[in-house]
């Protein structure tokens, strides 16, 4: 998850964690939700099975109220609990 400017939250799936930081950040293949909301900051990672489960993680990150996915990012909340 990456925190913006702002406070919001974006979530998303990608192989290379930094490379997709460092689009997000400037570059023409960014998220169009994330343009203009820098300073952008890593606010939670995790690694998953395949792309099959990152995309169902996606899914279930998504789905959660915003208090849900604080409690994630300071580890009160397990990401594998969502996926059971």
């Amino acid at each position: 998850m990456i925190r913006c400017r702002q406070g919001q939250l974006y979530t998303g799936i990608t192989t290379d964690v930094e490379r997709r930081l460092r689009e997000h950040s400037g570059g023409p293949r960014g998220a169009r939700f994330l343009r203009g909301r820098g300073p952008l900051i890593l606010a939670y990672q995790a690694s998953v099975g395949d792309r099959r489960d990152a995309l169902r993680a996606e899914y279930r990150v998504k789905q959660l109220s915003r208090v849900q996915k604080e409690a994630l990012i300071q580890g009160r909340l397990d990401l594998r609990a969502l996926l059971d």
